[in-house]
């Protein structure tokens, strides 16, 4: 059986040891934190289900990535009334998601996930008509889903995130 013999000598040095590795280790990880700048907020118009101040924002950017918020139909600019069809209907959510991504300088080609809630899943075609002609290279993913009732009585509630391609790729 071999014992072994501490001395204080070593037990400082492996203490020590301990102290430095995790001194370098927060080193390493400092130039993160002070490049990761602060999320940017993009406020809500009052024209949503929400009222006059809606309790989110349209939308929120970190780093390169932009979330949307939610955002309905449930207004016709138009006509000031609930789109009369679907077809209107998703015409009036995507320009709602076009002018979001818009504000926070996106383009609707920069979404890579969006979620389409929907009323009624015989909508499902008349969206997709309108869908297709709001993007010029490829489509992101995204899913279908019947909600049921929506806010405001909505056709369609979308929301989605985005990500800043950078010149290189």
């Amino acid at each position: 059986m071999r014992v072994r013999h501490f001395s204080r000598e070593n037990d400082m040095s492996a203490a020590l040891a301990k102290s430095t590795l995790a001194a370098l280790i927060g080193l390493c990880a400092l130039p993160a934190f002070a490049l990761a700048a602060p999320a940017k907020h993009f406020p809500a118009g009052s024209n949503t289900p929400g009222g006059t101040s809606p309790a989110f924002s349209a939308a929120v950017q970190v780093g390169n990535t932009l979330y949307v918020s939610g955002t309905t139909d449930g207004t016709d600019p138009e006509t000031g009334k609930l789109p009369a069809d679907a077809a209107i209907g998703a015409k009036v959510v995507l320009n709602n998601v076009k002018k979001t991504l818009e504000a926070a300088g996106y383009t609707m080609d920069d979404l890579v996930w969006v979620q389409i809630f929907a009323s009624d899943l015989k909508d499902y075609g008349a969206f997709n008509t309108v869908y297709r002609t709001y993007f010029k290279g490829p489509l992101p993913a995204r899913a279908f889903i019947g909600a049921g009732s929506l806010l405001g009585g909505a056709h369609f509630e979308v929301m989605g995130i985005a990500e800043k391609q950078s010149a290189a790729q």
